[in-house]
């Protein structure tokens, strides 16, 4: 028996899928690698992500605990990374023509700041090892083929497909009907829901004021653990910006379970109660005749300021001398934690991360194989993995899809000799 004879299925042409088509070609050159793709191009959600511009991947140097880029799946992401981590992403790369750059926060774009760059580098690599890629090819169902231990994938026109392993990257659902393609499998699954969403509030004032950024802001959830901090963007529907996407992935499922309608407190300065008492302290410097109006905590805008300043109380036209010990402390309140109630949820631009997917428990995570199913193999959001923004979720595709490169060739090859 020859490697010509092994067939490798690829179900879904995004990031994970394109990467482990091409690496499982590369280790197994006379195998059939052949990708079924549900829509009408490959990776048409990558030629979105980072606003197009396709923030691949980050360097983690600011990472100091995996926990807080990657929400669900640290504990496997940790091994992972290890094996296929950002220096070997950007490597693949850049052997592939594609040169790269640093932003802030470790971001990694393509020095072109095109992500059609980094999509037709994968293109490029799939023509060249002469991969199928069939277009157009939404599977229905995978089942497994008896005693001969090989697989079955039925698409939507009724075409049937054989394989000897199947690699399944078809990214994340939002709802669980996106993973009934799975069920004769009898996989153990965790229900899908959103996450890395903007929070829609009801406040008009706070609405008015669209486009202000609070650049060191703590979002938190009364009565959870669930924060997140750093630039809080001000919407016509509501919150937005990175720590509001931060929050809604920390917390995706709890907002789920309570219809994304739950208070939402903000502290404005990202300082507690004391710090911020001795900021405005330092502020004033002593001068009570100060209109308060003029002198705004470093950080927050005039506009945002005087929003702040009605809102714990306090008259447009006070001067600094005329806060009482009450109304100083409703100001400082305001400030540190300060309460709105949430009224939905809104999309992140044209991108969409779900939590959820195939469990972590029912894959070995070293290989990333199904534990009850040889031979099938699971890689990017499929999985309940899924990471804040950064260029954390894409590296977990381009690593999760090299990885079950890696293991669907092992088993190719193990299976040759028996």
């Amino acid at each position: 028996m020859t490697q010509a004879q092994k067939t490798i299925a690829i179900v879904g042409a995004g990031a994970a899928g394109c990467l482990a088509a091409i690496e499982a070609k590369r280790r197994m050159p006379g195998s059939d690698v052949r990708i079924l793709e549900a829509g009408a191009a490959p990776m048409a959600k990558l030629a979105l992500t980072g606003g197009g511009r396709c923030n691949l991947t980050n360097t983690f140097e600011e990472v100091t605990d995996l926990k807080w880029v990657y929400p669900r799946g640290e504990r496997l992401m940790k091994r992972a990374l290890r094996q296929f981590g950002a220096a070997e992403t950007m490597r693949w790369f850049e052997e592939e023509g594609v040169r790269l750059t640093e932003e802030e926060g470790g971001r990694i774009f393509p020095a072109s700041g095109d992500a059609r760059q980094v999509v037709q580098a994968l293109e490029r690599a799939l023509r060249r090892l002469d991969i199928s890629l069939l277009c157009r090819r939404r599977v229905l169902s995978i089942r497994p083929v008896l005693p001969e231990g090989r697989y079955e994938l039925r698409t939507g026109s009724g075409e049937t497909f054989p394989a000897d392993a199947v690699i399944v990257t078809t990214g994340g659902s939002p709802r669980r009907s996106g993973l009934s393609f799975l069920d004769p499998l009898d996989l153990a699954t965790v229900p899908p829901v959103p996450s890395l969403f903007t929070l829609r509030l009801s406040d008009s004032g706070l609405k008015a004021l669209m486009g202000t950024v609070a650049p060191d802001a703590v979002l938190s959830i009364p009565g959870t653990g669930f924060k997140a901090s750093g630039p809080l963007l001000l919407t016509d529907w509501g919150i937005g910006g990175p720590a509001t996407l931060r929050l809604s992935s920390y917390a995706a499922r709890y907002l789920a379970d309570c219809g994304y309608g739950c208070p939402v407190a903000v502290n404005w300065t990202g300082a507690n109660e004391q710090e911020v008492r001795d900021g405005l302290q330092r502020l004033t410097g002593g001068q009570s005749r100060k209109l308060a109006a003029n002198t705004p905590l470093p950080g927050l805008s005039a506009r945002l300021w005087s929003y702040l300043l009605e809102r714990s109380g306090a008259r447009p036209d006070i001067r600094w001398g005329e806060f009482g010990g009450k109304g100083l402390n409703r100001l400082i309140s305001t400030l540190t934690n300060d309460v709105y109630e949430t009224t939905g949820r809104a999309a992140f631009k044209e991108e969409f991360v779900t939590c959820g997917g195939v469990s972590l428990d029912a894959i070995h995570p070293h290989t990333l194989e199904a534990k009850t199913h040889t031979g099938l193999f699971f890689a990017g959001e499929v999985l309940d993995i899924d990471a804040v923004t950064g260029g954390f979720n894409l590296q977990a595709a381009w690593t999760t899809g090299w990885i079950c490169a890696r293991s669907t060739a092992d088993y190719c090859t193990k299976s040759l000799s028996l």
